[in-house]
């Protein structure tokens, strides 16, 4: 998973006379004319009313069990046997709750010289409408575990990281499903993101060798002239007592929506998980979709920790990234506001 470089009412004055027939005309008239005020009143108060927007309930047992299926398959680095079989039951669950899912396919050549084909799986729901949002999350795995203290060569299940943004995005399709938001939504799981060199590395330094699928996407949407709104990025968002703040590169191309969904999540009473405090630049997917795509401002919803050296969660890039690491009410935390904001839009 990446890599950290460090928003009274008014009265008629009547003058009456003295003449008993023009008192019986202006009061008739003022009679009339309270009338067809109080009938605007009525009607100006009808069409203010707006139509009491249902907000779906995020599933958070839904949730933990996406994130259970995802890690049976087992590690899901590029090309192997879990991310073979992880790709084929997420397309398939898509679809179940969505007609229009593609695969993105791309040859890629990681740091280590290995070449792959990538796939990133893509959903759209009502793709006729021009007004949309897109969700993103990462749904590979880290193939090595660089950050533990022993086995550091073996991949990792990553519960967390990958496996909790990926279950929150299918949970929202399956309400998507159930009831349509009056705007259209896409949701696109990148592949080869985690597949980054490592800080200690014995292969020539690679460029920009994180967040491969993502950066094949921003070059190579899936529909010509492809634009959103904004988009939103999800990555570690199941850990107990998570927090998520002002990521640098969102603040600097998306800070309004940052703001809209840290609002809401205030406004829900998830104000623990989202705190408005700023903290550095972090290398993930939405750089790409910013830098190279321009046209979707984008912000990422991604774990801080203050308290480890990376300033990530704590079990990142080690094989403590498993179930027992996973968190109901932080992934009812971050469903349920995004809900909130699509659902009123």
């Amino acid at each position: 998973m990446k890599e950290k470089v460090q928003h009274g009412n008014l009265k008629n004055n009547f003058m009456f006379k003295k003449s008993v027939c023009l008192a019986l005309i202006l009061c008739l008239y003022s009679s009339c004319g309270d009338n067809k005020i109080e009938l605007e009143k009525l009607n100006e108060e009808k069409n203010s009313q707006k139509e009491k927007i249902s907000v779906p309930k995020f599933n958070a047992d839904s949730a933990f069990y996406y994130i259970q299926k995802q890690v049976s398959f087992g590690p899901r680095f590029l090309s192997s046997v879990g991310w073979k079989n992880c790709a084929l039951w997420l397309e398939k669950k898509l679809n179940s709750y969505c007609p229009n899912v593609i695969v993105q396919t791309a040859p890629t050549t990681t740091y280590d010289g290995k070449t792959h084909t990538l796939k990133n799986i893509i959903a759209s729901f009502d793709p006729n409408k021009k007004n949309r949002v897109v969700l993103f999350a990462h749904w590979d795995t880290r193939h090595i575990a660089d950050y533990d203290t022993k086995n550091k060569k073996d991949p990792i299940l990553g519960a967390n990281d990958g496996g909790s943004g990926v279950a929150v995005l299918i949970e929202l399709a399956r309400q998507f499903s159930l009831q349509s938001p009056n705007i259209g939504v896409d949701i696109i799981l990148f592949d080869a993101e985690d597949y980054g060199q490592p800080e200690k590395s014995e292969y020539p330094k690679m460029e920009n060798s994180w967040c491969l699928g993502s950066q094949y996407w921003s070059k190579n949407p899936h529909k010509k002239n492809y634009t959103a709104k904004y988009g939103i990025l999800l990555d570690m968002v199941g850990a107990k007592n998570a927090t998520f703040r002002f990521e640098e590169i969102s603040r600097t191309y998306a800070k309004h929506i940052l703001n809209k969904v840290w609002k809401k999540g205030h406004h829900l009473g998830f104000e623990k998980y989202f705190v408005f405090e700023n903290t550095g630049p972090i290398v993930d997917d939405h750089l790409y979709v910013n830098m190279i795509l321009k046209t979707i401002p984008t912000i990422d919803i991604i774990e801080y920790d203050p308290a480890t050296i990376t300033n990530f969660n704590k079990h990142w890039h080690t094989h403590n990234d498993n179930m027992q690491n996973v968190n109901r009410e932080t992934l009812n935390a971050v469903g349920q506001t995004l809900l909130d904001v699509i659902y009123n839009e």
